[in-house]
């Protein structure tokens, strides 16, 4: 069958308790067209966020968000239903970029060659199986690498975002805990974006109450302000590629463009490279995660979808758009509905490339409060850092045997707490890159053939 010709099921209408809807089937394309609308929304929250603290163009990753999605599909045949967001697991290496003095278009540079990277990783799994990837990359070592890649970003929680409203972070944080926790089914999935709604209406209340506020910026420039700012809303287009001047890490103006080419550094490539582990640990999860909802064995596609990331990575930040990987996210909206038809996800492409053409919507986007953000992205980076905990849990690592202990304490500490280890006069191995090589290296140093026996026929889950 094309994967571009679906098979109506259930008469077009909502699927009867106990039935579902395949990839290669869909529902009447009203209803089609609605879920497709959820997917964008689901999606949404942190397929923005993460661009904006990582110095890029949310509405470029709006826009490549779309069109890499569809760039999946077809890699994967249409055989894994998926939607590719921002990525949060490079969020700290560029932030090592920007601190080293690196802009906009060194991060997308070092960010293509992770990308490249990933391609490569998805061709070995394609031809060797999916085997290879416990054997060079154990849960336990892939969530130690998870786990520190997440908690190295407090730091910029609590100097970056959080200082600029303390007050307006904390009530959008305490109201995304409450959404994630207690509002049902969808809404729940839509914490981020209804926490981004939230804080939008605080601080325009906040504006009207008490005025001004006196706080620093994200570089620690202290200045009196609007919370919000939609200063250039109308002279923006409504249709048109975005097209901005990015700024460095004091805010200002910059030689880049949104739309830019790649620089590449071996040095700043280092410290995102990290992030193809936890890239793979997310893929190789969702991947797993469609194939027990679907009922397919999805396995001879787990290169391919790991493959197809990675290429989609390359696209993006060849022209200055943020890294992507599947949504765990929209993979709980396809729980939800039990309906997996690629057709929606086609639609969800489609509708976030419309956005991405809208440069009045990325003004609206750069007017995100930094109080807002704070309060975001206090929840984000720590559920980044805690999946790599539930890596453990899911795969029972036991912490009693002194392989699982000594050498991923190692790396997180030197992972979390940026301990720099200085090779040469012009080259330094820090925090997340050197915390993931000791992790890695000391890990592998210290296994014996014993463990690899005991681990005979545990089975392994990623996500």
């Amino acid at each position: 069958m094309s994967m571009f010709k679906w098979e109506v099921v259930h008469g077009g209408k909502t699927p009867p308790p106990g039935e579902a809807v395949g990839p290669n089937q869909r529902l009447s394309w009203p209803r089609t067209i609605g879920l497709g609308a959820q997917h964008v929304v689901a999606m949404f929250g942190a397929t923005f966020v993460f661009p904006i603290v990582m110095g890029l163009d949310p509405n470029l990753a709006i826009l490549f968000s779309g069109i890499c999605t569809i760039l999946f599909l077809l890699m994967v045949n249409g055989k894994v239903p998926s939607y590719l967001g921002t990525s949060g697991s490079f969020v700290a290496g560029v932030t090592a970029i920007r601190a080293q003095g690196g802009d906009a278009s060194d991060v997308t540079g070092a960010i293509l060659i992770a990308g490249v990277v990933l391609a490569l990783v998805g061709v070995l799994v394609h031809f060797a199986g999916a085997g290879v990837i416990k054997a060079v990359l154990p849960p336990a070592v892939t969530g130690a690498v998870v786990m520190l890649i997440g908690f190295n970003l407090a730091p910029v929680v609590a100097n970056t975002y959080w200082p600029q409203d303390q007050w307006v972070a904390l009530l959008t944080a305490a109201f995304v805990v409450f959404a994630t926790v207690r509002f049902p089914g969808f809404w729940a999935r839509i914490s981020i974006f209804l926490g981004l709604v939230f804080g939008f209406v605080i601080s325009w209340l906040a504006d009207l109450s008490f005025g001004q506020i006196t706080s620093p910026d994200g570089a620690g420039n202290v200045s009196t302000h609007d919370r919000i700012n939609f200063a250039g809303l109308g002279d923006a287009k409504w249709f048109g590629l975005p097209d901005r001047i990015l700024t460095d890490l004091d805010g200002n103006p910059t030689a880049v463009h949104s739309v830019h080419g790649p620089s590449f550094s071996l040095t700043f490539a280092l410290l995102v490279l990290p992030a193809v582990i936890a890239l793979i640990a997310e893929n190789t999860g969702h991947v797993r995660a469609v194939a027990e909802m679907t009922g397919d064995d999805l396995d001879p596609y787990m290169g391919r979808a790991l493959g197809a990331d990675g290429v989609a990575t390359v696209l993006a930040s060849s022209v200055g758009a943020s890294p992507t990987t599947t949504y765990a996210e929209n993979i709980g909206v396809m729980s939800a509905t039990r309906v997996y038809s690629t057709a929606a996800y086609y639609v969800a492409a489609i509708v976030a490339i419309l956005l991405g053409l809208c440069p009045k919507f990325g003004v609206i986007l750069y007017a995100i409060p930094g109080g807002v953000l704070g309060g975001i992205t206090v929840v984000l980076y720590g559920m980044i850092g805690l999946i790599g905990a539930k890596i453990w849990v899911d795969n029972k690592i036991d912490f009693g045997k002194p392989i699982n202990m000594a050498p991923l304490a190692a790396g997180l500490i030197m992972g979390i707490g940026n301990v720099t280890l200085q090779l040469t006069d012009d080259f330094e191995l820090s925090g997340i890159a050197l915390g993931t090589i000791v992790v890695i290296v000391f890990y592998h140093m210290v296994k014996s053939k014993k463990d690899d026996l005991q681990e005979e026929g545990d089975e392994v889950t990623y996500t």
